[in-house]
């Protein structure tokens, strides 16, 4: 079952969506797109660095993801705006990245595998990464969701009723970070916030629940993997952009259904 590399690229889409569905709920909920988005640059210099101590990609994408997201949540309201904030990080931690990645002598990387990601090349080991990174997400998320919303909801109501945001804030990064690490081989660094970001707000226009909400996104990100995947496959495309595209086809015809049955109601 597993020689078939369609068949690991497929389970490896489908773990991909499962970790992020639920994180990427709260990422639209805290408009914290951008906020994914310069962790997963953080990773290509996690990639350099793991390349040059020659430790595991996978562990050296988690930790430089981590000090990444864990700077920026110690400098917000120090003096910058978030967003300058994320700016000045995300593209420094790329342009090191890409830096460091030139002193590799003898060593070759294929870069842009990094950058768009490189699906069809997934292994068995890293399907075991994959699916093991997408549990513990998932499970950490499951674990902490009823104080993650209602420090989401509001900070005081939080502290009221004894949950610490702060220490809700460091898991969310937490398993940002392993998700970025987790999603760097099947979509990309450029992509992975598209993964994020996509399947949760397009299931945002059906759920009326947030748990609904992020079942519906774990699905849409699902399908969203396999018909990308065979949409690459019939029109020789790339499969990483492919899975995106898909998702934001299913974004726009999601949001026109939740449009028309508003204006209907």
């Amino acid at each position: 079952m597993f020689d078939d590399f369609m068949t690991r690229a497929t389970l490896a889409g489908v773990g991909v969506a499962f970790a992020a569905a639920p994180l990427g709920c709260f990422v639209v909920w805290r408009r914290m797109a951008y906020f994914g988005d310069a962790t997963a640059h953080a990773a290509i210099l996690g990639v350099a660095l793991s390349l040059a101590l020659q430790m595991s990609i996978f562990l050296g994408a988690v930790v430089v993801a981590l000090i990444m997201a864990l700077t920026v949540t110690l400098l917000a309201g120090r003096g910058y705006a978030m967003d300058t904030l994320l700016g000045v990080l995300a593209h420094s931690a790329l342009a090191f990245g890409l830096v460091a990645v030139s002193f590799l002598s003898g060593i070759r990387i294929d870069l842009m595998a990094y950058l768009f990601g490189d699906i069809l090349a997934v292994s068995r080991s890293d399907l075991l990464v994959i699916w093991g990174g997408a549990v513990l997400v998932v499970a950490l998320i499951a674990w902490r969701w009823s104080p993650l919303l209602t420090s989401t909801l509001n900070a005081e109501l939080a502290y009221a009723s004894g949950i610490d945001p702060k220490r809700e804030q460091l898991i969310l990064t937490l398993a940002l970070a392993i998700t970025v690490a987790v999603a760097i081989k099947v979509v990309g660094v450029l992509l992975i916030a598209a993964m994020l970001i996509i399947p949760a707000a397009a299931a945002r226009s059906l759920a009326r629940t947030p748990e609904a909400m992020a079942l519906i996104a774990a699905a849409i990100g699902g399908i969203s993997a396999v018909a990308g995947l065979r949409a690459a496959y019939l029109f020789d495309t790339p499969a990483g952009p492919s899975i995106v595209c898909v998702a934001a086809v299913l974004f726009a015809g999601l949001s026109a259904i939740g449009w028309r049955n508003r204006s209907g109601a």
